[in-house]
């Protein structure tokens, strides 16, 4: 008896000696949509934080600012052409990342795109479009680094989403209905996952973020005539009004900077058991409170999903 209990113990002191020398080793991670804003910031504050990144871009000749950082703080960060729209790219990406350090502990879904424009006057295109960037891309990317997570029992899956992605809001219709997709994407995903091979997923949602995400977003709203005008312009003129005004009130933080957001996706990323919904600010949980107030966080969902199917 005292013979298998010494036995014992030095297999548990191996398994912990392990696992010791695992949570040292420098993590990596994947993040998308990085030659600006919430993935700009995040990729230099995760890599300050002792993480290897992969920054991915569709377009390196947009990485000239990460570059610079990457000088300037000798960062551990490695760029990459990833386009979310191309199933082959993302691919690609993963693959490199696997035959070069043979693991890729976190995956964050960080890029997208800003869409307001009415459904009726939105052409074909640019729903595929919206569609494409905002979901099939977190799912097509998603769907590349499951296989390793889960071979590695480990992992984590962040998207960032949207308060759009709980509350639909005008003249965004088919941008928030991407957003919903993502989180209804990673709920389900949550429910069986997590338990099975310990791979957490979490959806962070940001209200309005004062980066060129937001200049993308007005760009991609038609003023041209054909929407400037008839029974939808009175509407837009309130709408863009009421957007000018929140930008005014700083104070009350509605729209936060890039690094802001980037905290809370670093904070989820080193949570031992993150929640399925964050939210980055106070007004976005205010705003988001008559949808989440039984369960702000998802937790309580995720466990009835569980208990009703499983």
């Amino acid at each position: 008896m005292p013979l298998r209990r010494k036995k014992f113990c030095v297999k548990n002191g191996m398994n912990v000696r392990s696992e010791l020398k695992r949570m040292m080793m420098k993590q990596n991670v994947l993040i998308t949509g990085t030659s600006t804003g919430v993935g700009f910031e995040s990729s230099i504050l995760f890599a300050r934080n002792n993480y290897k990144v992969y920054a991915t871009m569709r377009n390196l000749k947009k990485s000239a600012a990460l570059k610079a950082k990457i000088e300037e703080e000798n960062l551990d960060i490695e760029l990459l052409p990833l386009d979310v729209t191309s199933v082959e790219s993302i691919q690609s990406a993963v693959d490199g990342i696997i035959k070069k350090d043979g693991k890729i502990d976190v995956l964050i879904n960080n890029a997208g795109a800003g869409f307001a424009k009415t459904t009726e006057q939105s052409t074909e295109e640019e729903i595929r479009w919206v569609t494409e960037v905002n979901y099939h891309g977190v799912v097509f990317c998603t769907q590349a680094v499951l296989p390793f997570m889960r071979k590695q029992k480990s992992g984590r899956i962040i998207s960032v989403t949207s308060v759009g992605g709980l509350v639909g809001q005008p003249f965004n219709e088919l941008y928030c209905g991407a957003k919903f997709a993502v989180e209804g994407f990673m709920e389900g995903l949550a429910s069986y996952v997590s338990d099975a091979f310990n791979i957490k997923i979490t959806c962070v949602e940001p209200g309005g973020i004062a980066t060129a995400f937001m200049a993308s977003a007005i760009g991609k709203t038609a003023v041209d005539g054909q929407f400037a005008s008839g029974e939808y312009l009175p509407i837009f003129e309130r709408y863009m009004a009421g957007n000018q005004r929140r930008a005014n009130e700083s104070k009350e933080q509605v729209y936060q900077t890039g690094t802001e957001v980037a905290e809370v996706v670093l904070l989820v990323a080193n949570n031992e058991n993150p929640p399925l919904r964050m939210r980055t600010s106070k007004w976005a949980e205010d705003f988001c409170k008559l949808k989440t107030k039984a369960d702000p966080d998802g937790t309580k969902l995720v466990r009835q999903i569980k208990e009703s199917f499983l």
